[in-house]
């Protein structure tokens, strides 16, 4: 079992578009494969109140909203982080779920918070594993399914 990290620092500009990172884990033949076995995320600066950023992780390449829909088949993961001005009526608070389903193309890593100028720290851990024939075809029509 090999662990593949990933880690990085998005930062929303405010200009209406969400911050979209790729993780490049295609290959030729797609006989490797993936699984995420952890992923959090912290604000660039946990003592900025008035936070609330939802990270999410996609199977192919799609527009973030601020909702969360987990019948969409492209969604992996996804993180949701706020804290208020007065931690006393909203303490800081992180949600995160992910789904242990096994890929063998790209990610797409995507943010949106409340407001401009905020920064996102994420960090993710993936099982990378060698997929046979059967489990590399399943995995490959998930994303051209998902494509259409």
């Amino acid at each position: 079992m090999t662990i593949k990290t990933f880690r990085g620092l998005m930062h929303m500009d405010g200009g209406g578009d969400a911050p979209i990172e790729v993780v490049p884990l295609h290959t030729n033949n797609g006989s490797t494969g993936y699984q995420i076995v952890k992923f959090q995320i912290i604000p660039n600066d946990p003592t900025d109140s008035g936070n609330e950023i939802v990270v999410q992780i996609h199977s192919i390449l799609t527009s973030i909203t601020d909702q969360i829909d987990f019948s969409d088949q492209t969604l992996l993961a996804v993180a949701h982080y706020s804290n208020s001005s007065s931690g006393q009526t909203n303490p800081e608070d992180s949600t995160i779920i992910f789904d242990k389903m096994v890929f063998n193309q790209d990610i797409y890593i995507m943010a949106k918070s409340d407001g401009s100028d905020k920064k996102i720290n994420y960090y993710i851990e993936l099982e990378q594993r060698t997929l046979d024939l059967n489990e590399n075809t399943v995995a490959t029509l998930k994303d051209i399914r998902n494509l259409a």
